[in-house]
């Protein structure tokens, strides 16, 4: 019997959750694992469909600054859509076999997985022939809504991109785009259709169960990925803040970063980031924990090592002095904008941001 390993990865940056997608999607292509389920929330974002027309974006970019909403363009097909939190955004990464190879028959059977979940809660939905996703009320009726987005992507059997189903999302995002290019409907979600929230982990179990039983295949739970720590040190506040950039030996790959490391048995992730604090500063400091976790890949190995990072901030004086560890052979205090472009990962420039409104709120 198939398998599909589910692995329910909190929230992922977008750009982590495209390099996700192609690293399992070799993975699979080569056999080196079995069909996946991604499971996860995205930060705010629009994604645009390979039929996507740029004016169905309606807010300025100045508007989506001011909400740091960022913009992607993919392979996906369908036109603009929006992630963000509250929303569960399914990747499956599937090999169809060949009784299966039908396109028009795996965007029903996503659909199918979704609708069987909606109705767990009492929700009946249902697809409109014209247009993609599961709607809510009938084609033609003033009230008709969609609940769950769908775009896909598939290349020689192998299906990449999936769905996005509202449970708690913030539904005035949507404000931003005209919803798949569809003006003629509007957009719902779990929480307005029951009348309060709907946990989400509740709902992730059922897509689970859902999605294994319409492609009938048997689930297998993903193993715990390994923990790291981010730790972002700042000095100063406003335009005057300063970020501690280290560069990393070139036999470690020679890239400018923040404090990373791994949480070795035994500890929590505080206890982490004092103890890489030390070890790789020489600061002996208490550290501020940004409520920031996240999921990703790390380096290019098949199948991907998945990562669970929690972000740090350390504020420190303006004498402060810093002691390099083994790991690095270089350091710098760099502003905010020469922070954002000189780190290579979205998850660390997501920790400075926050580690950085901290200090000046």
């Amino acid at each position: 019997m198939n398998t599909i390993t589910v692995y329910r990865l909190g929230r992922v940056e977008y750009e982590d959750g495209l390099n996700l997608m192609r690293l399992f999607g070799d993975s699979r292509r080569e056999g080196l694992s079995g069909d996946v389920l991604l499971l996860l929330e995205h930060p705010p974002v629009l994604t645009l469909g390979r039929g996507a027309k740029r004016e169905n974006i309606t807010a300025s970019d100045a508007s989506l600054s001011a909400e740091d909403v960022n913009v992607f363009e993919t392979n996906r097909g369908g036109d603009v859509t929006y992630h963000g939190p509250g929303q569960i955004v399914g990747y499956p990464i599937f090999l169809l076999p060949e009784s299966r190879r039908d396109v028009r028959r795996y965007v029903r059977d996503v659909e199918r997985s979704i609708m069987q979940v909606l109705s767990e809660w009492g929700i009946t939905a249902g697809p409109i022939v014209k247009w993609p996703g599961v709607w809510i009320g009938e084609e033609g009726a003033p009230d008709a809504r969609k609940i769950a987005a769908i775009g896909v992507h598939l290349s020689r059997w192998l299906t990449t991109h999936g769905f996005a189903l509202n449970v708690n999302t913030k539904m005035e995002h949507f404000r931003f785009i005209v919803p798949c290019g569809i003006r003629e409907a509007g957009v719902t979600s779990m929480q307005r259709e029951r009348g309060h929230a709907v946990p989400v982990p509740d709902v992730e179990e059922a897509l689970a169960r859902s999605f294994c039983a319409v492609f009938d295949s048997e689930r297998v739970d993903a193993p715990a990925p390994m923990r790291t720590v981010s730790i972002a040190v700042v000095r100063g506040r406003g335009p005057e803040a300063r970020v501690l950039l280290l560069r990393r030996r070139p036999e470690r790959g020679g890239f400018w970063q923040i404090l990373t490391g791994r949480v070795e048995d035994g500890e929590s992730p505080t206890q982490a980031a004092i103890r890489e604090l030390e070890e790789e500063t020489g600061l002996r400091l208490p550290v501020e924990d940004l409520a920031y976790r996240h999921s990703f890949a790390i380096g290019e190995a098949l199948p991907p090592v998945l990562v669970e990072e929690s972000g740090f901030a350390v504020h420190v004086a303006p004498d402060t002095e810093v002691r390099l560890g083994p790991e690095h052979d270089d350091f710098e205090w760099v502003d905010v904008p020469t922070a954002m472009e000189r780190l290579p990962f979205a998850g660390l420039r997501e920790a400075v941001k926050r580690a950085v409104s901290a200090r000046d709120s």
